[in-house]
Formats: C-alpha cells, sequence, structure tokens
C-alpha cells in the first residue's frame, strides 16, 4: 500500500520456467542418458540486494536502544512483501548464471545453457542436467563459495518438482504424476464423500454451453478455485482432461448447474486415476510429431443458434518429441469456419505455431 512506483520501486515482473521446457528437459535427459541434480535456495529472496532504500516502521513489541517510535529501520536485504522481491532474486540469480557462463534461452527466460550443461529455474527451485556429475558438483561449489555466496540445498536426483513426481522405471521409461495435487482437489469438493462414484470417461455429452434457464448452482466449494487447481495438473501432468477442464474454465464468469456438475464429472474420473499419470517412453528413431483434430460447429445442435459461440469449432492437439507428449492443447477456434475442411486447416494453422 505505501510501495509508490518510481521511488520505492520499478520492475516488479519475473519469470518462471514453462512446464513445455520442463518436459522437454526430462525427454533429452532420458535420451542421452544425463546426469541431474535437484537444488533448493532457502530463503531466497533476502539473500538479493536492494536497488532502491527501503524503511520501515518498528515492528510491534520491537525494541532498540535509543530508538523511539518516530524512528525506521532501513532494510539491507530484499524482503519478503516486497513488490519487486521477487524480481531482485531473479535479477541475481540470473547475474550469477551469466558470470558462470550461462546464456538465458530466447525462447525461455528460466533456461539456462552453456557446453554440456543446462539448468532450469522456477524461483528458488533450480535443476541441473549435464553430462558428468563433476559439471554439476562444481557448479553447486562455486554458487555456495564464489561471488554471491548463494545459500542452497542439494536436493539430488530429480525425483519430484514442482509438486510433480518423477518416477523412473527399470525399461528405461518414468512417469509424471501428481497423486497429491489431485487428492487435494477432491477432498476440496468433496467428491469422495457420500454416494460419489468414479467415472470411466472425465467429458460427457452434450457440450458445456450459456443456458440462461439452468438451475443455480447447488454445492459450496468455490468454482474458479477449483477449475484453478485443475488447470495446473492438465497443464502440467494430465492431458487426458484439457478438454473437460477448458470447457468448464469458460464458465467462470457465471457458472451454473450444468457447469457445475461438469466439474464434478471430472472428479469422479480423477477418483479412479489418482495414483496415475503421463508414462514416457523415448524412441530415438522418432522425431518431432504433430496429431491434431478438429470438431466443426460440435456445439450446434445442442445449444441456441443465438450465440455466435456455439458456432465455434474445437482444436485439439498434441505435439511429441521421441514418441513423448510435450505440448497439448485443446481450444475453441476464434473464428467461425464454415466446412470441416475450413476446421481442419484452422486446427493445422495455429498448432504448427507451436512447432515453428
Amino acid at each position: 500500500g505505501q510501495h509508490k512506483l518510481g521511488v520505492n520501486y520499478w520492475e516488479t515482473y519475473s519469470p518462471v520456467v514453462n512446464w513445455i521446457s520442463v518436459r522437454l528437459l526430462l525427454i533429452v535427459c532420458c535420451v542421452l542418458g544425463l546426469e541431474s541434480q535437484s537444488i533448493d535456495f532457502v530463503l531466497a529472496f533476502p539473500q538479493a540486494e536492494l536497488e532502491e532504500e527501503i524503511y520501515m516502521e518498528l515492528p510491534a513489541g520491537f525494541e532498540a536502544q535509543g530508538a523511539d517510535c518516530s524512528q525506521v529501520l532501513k532494510l539491507k536485504k530484499n524482503l519478503y512483501g516486497l513488490k519487486q522481491a521477487s524480481a531482485n532474486w531473479y535479477e541475481m540469480i540470473k547475474g550469477g548464471l551469466e558470470r558462470r557462463k550461462f546464456t538465458p534461452s530466447i525462447i525461455d527466460p528460466c533456461v539456462f545453457y552453456k557446453k554440456y550443461m543446462i539448468v532450469l529455474l522456477y524461483v528458488d527451485d533450480m535443476i541441473v542436467v549435464s553430462k558428468r556429475e563433476k559439471d554439476i558438483n562444481n557448479l553447486i561449489t562455486s554458487l555456495r563459495e564464489e561471488d554471491e555466496r548463494f545459500i542452497l540445498t542439494s536436493e539430488g536426483d530429480i525425483k519430484n518438482y514442482l509438486g510433480v513426481e518423477i518416477v523412473k522405471n527399470k525399461d528405461g521409461s518414468f512417469e509424471l504424476k501428481q497423486p497429491h495435487l489431485i487428492q487435494m482437489i477432491l477432498d476440496y469438493v468433496n467428491v469422495e464423500k457420500g454416494t460419489n462414484k468414479g467415472k470411466p470417461t472425465p467429458v460427457t455429452l452434450p457440450l458445456l454451453h450459456k443456458d440462461v434457464k439452468d438451475k443455480p448452482r447447488r454445492y459450496e466449494w468455490n468454482y474458479c478455485a477449483t477449475n484453478g487447481m485443475l488447470n495446473f495438473l492438465t497443464g502440467s501432468t494430465r492431458p487426458d482432461i484439457n478438454m473437460g477442464v477448458h470447457q468448464t474454465s469458460r464458465f467462470n464468469n457465471n457458472p451454473t448447474w450444468q457447469h457445475e456438475k461438469a466439474i464434478m464429472r471430472i472428479c469422479r474420473y480423477l477418483v479412479g486415476t489418482k495414483d496415475r499419470g503421463m508414462i514416457y517412453r523415448p524412441d530415438k528413431s522418432k522425431g518431432l510429431e504433430l496429431f491434431l483434430d478438429a470438431d466443426f460447429a460440435g456445439n450446434w445442435q445442442n445449444a441456441s443458434e443465438e450465440h455466435p459461440d456455439n458456432c465455434l469449432s474445437r482444436t485439439g492437439y498434441i505435439i511429441r518429441y521421441n514418441g513423448c507428449n510435450v505440448i497439448w492443447k485443446s481450444h475453441l477456434q476464434t473464428k467461425i469456419t464454415l466446412s470441416t475442411a475450413e476446421a481442419e486447416y484452422v486446427a493445422l494453422s495455429l498448432s504448427l505455431i507451436h512447432i515453428s
């Protein structure tokens, strides 16, 4: 509230790594048999310096010799809660990596690389992969002992990153799953209580649409919050619910009973699959592949023709590398197409943007 732009702070934006980068790195790491380490920076934000002069009032119950209520304290370090805190930390860790000869990616500013090494950064969580374990250990030693003297802990080989469990199998494959997040969602909507049962699929017909005559919601859980958790789940490890979650997310502004039932359907599907995730079996004989489809005006027969949104076609595609899913999406097209062929061409052009 008391922070003023141009006085107490300037830049506030700091990037986080894209899940596409994480998945692609895991595939490359598995295919090439690279060594990996997970690193956690302890109390990361206070390790960064402040560019501006920031003062704070004496905390309640704090006593300092010679101090009175009119005096303030000058911050010496970056503090959690400051508007520029995350930006200061990102600039510090970015500068530290660049001084160690790492180059940030043009596509993803949280991916850094140099010869034989790649680093992924998500705020204070870092993944390092390299051909040799010795190079990773040297980087950790350098971060701890040289220049900035970062305070960090090495968590060993990648087993868990950003709440995603990474399970390596004996046959060389690995699985990405999020059972804890799924259980959190199920507990939030109370889907396992009472007579709720699992469902074999996450989506059922008819497709969702606006209906002013529909019944109001019945449950007390927050509709938008549930969609937020489901969006994170489908964006990281569960493409199988992507189409259903996109449908329910379209009606965050004014959900009704049919939209609420659709979320419950997704959650009941997750009941029986909460311990499952994506299994990656990298195949070196396969390169970059695109699989796509389009549903031409799929909601036309189920909804009112008075709403143009009901005439939109749906695009769905998956991009794979070495036979492993890297990017997936299910969304409505932004223009009304007049034939199945036109809808397919629009879907193809939209999906190729990711490859190019």
